[in-house]
């Protein structure tokens, strides 16, 4: 029988774990961790004593944050990751945790997961950018996953595992949130001019961006594909985290994120066409067909998906304490970066008038 869903970290305890996992769990201390990164789940690391168990794992819950438990909720966040454990994970082209637990309520969205510990390996700091090495290495993968899927994926969103980038649900929600993050933002951070400009009528230009997103051909997208999520191993190999944005749309919407706010605002000035260059050649190189890659069109529609980015930082910040130095240099640098994409982008350009 599957252990029931705990309520709140004080609920997972060595009985719990044990239940949950099968492990013999004589003893259990938690830590929360993740603290400027993660922003719409909690993340813990339990320390276990025992035998036959690991050492510690991961355990991630619904956000502290009534505002992120919000949104997670109502884009079915923590439904879409339990599923990717259970349906997709083992079929992605690169490394993810271990799931030992995952099970969620799909009509209150409490959920909770364990899964490997995988704090030994790399990590990369989002806010002081991933070298461009390591950027190539995440691009490489992206491709793959990519490539895999590539004109394949809507059965994925059709079946529920994923949520396509032009359902319904997007254009309900995000400029409502969108809004109560801006005048956050506005608040409290120093924004660059551009995002001025862009910021008052985003809102009304979520629809038709997240439309031109789920056109086709369409591939499984991360949602989240950034360097906070990403770890190399001994071998540079890299791993990924964090499923909960897993969706169905155009693949340039992954690699547009992860390159206008991963890496620093002069990396992605100077490297951005070879990435992207560099992504339709490792699509090409896996398996997509050639008669679906048209790099013209994948090319505005980075351009495009870039422009939506905007909505990560602004939204984020809702569930996010801006007077925590982490969490301040997270969206201030994600806002940097995106104002550099603003300009030598022209993003301002594919807004309505």
């Amino acid at each position: 029988m599957t252990a029931a869903i705990p309520a709140s970290i004080d609920e997972v305890n060595a009985q719990w774990m044990g239940s949950a996992t099968g492990w013999n769990v004589s003893a259990l201390r938690n830590e929360i961790i993740g603290v400027g990164v993660g922003v719409a789940s909690a993340v813990y690391r339990s320390h276990l004593t025992g035998t036959d168990c690991p050492s510690s794992v991961i355990v991630k819950l619904p956000a502290l944050d009534p505002n992120a438990v919000f949104t997670s909720a109502v884009l079915r966040m923590y439904i879409r990751e339990v599923k990717f454990f259970k349906t997709l994970a083992k079929d992605v082209p690169f490394r993810v945790s271990k799931s030992y637990y995952g099970e969620v309520n799909e009509e209150t969205s409490q959920f909770a997961m364990v899964v490997e510990d995988l704090g030994k390996l790399r990590i990369v700091d989002q806010v002081k950018g991933m070298t461009i090495e390591d950027a190539r290495r995440a691009v490489d993968a992206l491709a793959a996953m990519h490539a895999k899927w590539w004109g394949k994926a809507d059965a994925l969103a059709e079946n529920g595992t994923t949520i396509s980038l032009g359902d319904p649900i997007y254009p309900a929600v995000v400029p409502m949130v969108f809004a109560e993050g801006w005048e956050k933002c506005t608040k409290e951070l120093r924004m660059p001019d551009s995002i001025l400009k862009v910021g008052p009528r985003f809102g009304g230009a979520v629809a038709g961006l997240l439309a031109s997103l789920a056109q086709g051909p369409n591939t499984l997208a991360h949602g989240d594909f950034r360097a906070d999520n990403l770890l190399f191993d001994d071998q540079n190999q890299l791993v990924v985290l964090d499923f909960q944005l897993i969706g169905t749309g155009i693949g340039a919407y992954d690699l547009a994120y992860f390159i206008t706010q991963s890496i620093s605002a002069d990396d992605a000035s100077k490297y951005e066409r070879e990435l992207f260059d560099r992504w339709i050649d490792g699509l090409l190189t896996r398996g997509a067909s050639r008669e679906l890659v048209d790099r013209k069109a994948l090319w505005e529609h980075y351009r495009s998906a870039a422009l939506f980015c905007l909505a990560y930082p602004i939204i984020a910040s809702r569930g996010m304490d801006l007077t925590d130095q982490r969490s301040f240099e997270l969206v201030d640098c994600m806002n940097t970066r995106f104002d550099r994409a603003v300009r030598e982008l022209n993003l301002e350009s594919l807004l309505p008038a």
